[in-house]
């Protein structure tokens, strides 16, 4: 009988851009989200669920489980349906590190370009779905933006403020985990530089 799932670990800091390239496959970035946000799964759930062929997903959950962002479910499946679990709640590296590396460039542009795309999802769901939530939700979701003039060692401290406040929050609300009352809450924070504002 199968026991109940240990919890994600908090985070995974990737160093080898071997596995930040293959996490950098959109298809294997969606797969990790389907798994961190909605529990263990199987290639083919998974595959109903983003639109792919379950052999499609199946490879690609390889892929991940061979760099260790995600793991079989031991004890759960058979031989033919595998269960698979994501390994950890969040995914980070450090930008330098990985330019510094031969294929890091293109690697680095490939995650952020991901990762804006998420974002713009993310947005255009609430956009949709936000008349659908309770009206408390009006008030309490937030979407801004604002301009401060800073060095880079100062941006650098920003950061690492708000990523600590963010994370204290993460480990008193994990997103994978259900609570009574409660919706999923999408916290989207870039610091980006820009030498013009855009028009």
């Amino acid at each position: 009988m199968p026991t109940e799932d240990p919890p994600l670990e908090p985070a995974v800091e990737v160093t080898d851009v071997r596995a930040l390239r293959a996490l950098a496959h959109p298809l294997r970035n969606r797969l990790l989200g389907q798994l961190r946000l909605h529990g263990p799964a199987t290639a083919s759930r998974l595959g109903r669920a983003i639109g792919e062929s379950s052999g499609a997903t199946s490879y690609h959950l390889r892929q991940l489980a061979h760099y260790g962002f995600v793991e079989e479910v031991e004890g759960r499946g058979s031989a033919r349906e595998r269960w698979w679990r994501a390994r950890h709640r969040m995914t980070s590296w450090q930008a330098a590190d990985v330019v510094a590396q031969e294929g890091g460039t293109e690697v680095q542009h490939e995650m952020t370009r991901l990762q804006i795309d998420q974002h713009a999802r993310v947005l255009a769901a609430w956009h949709d779905q936000k008349d659908a939530l309770d009206p408390a939700w009006t008030a309490a979701a937030s979407v801004n933006d604002y301009a401060l003039r800073l060095r880079p060692e100062q941006a650098q401290a920003l950061t690492e403020e708000l990523n600590g406040v963010i994370t204290r929050w993460m480990e008193e609300h994990p997103g994978d985990v259900p609570a009574e009352g409660t919706e999923l809450v999408s916290v989207l924070m870039d610091v980006v530089p820009l030498t013009e504002w855009p028009s």
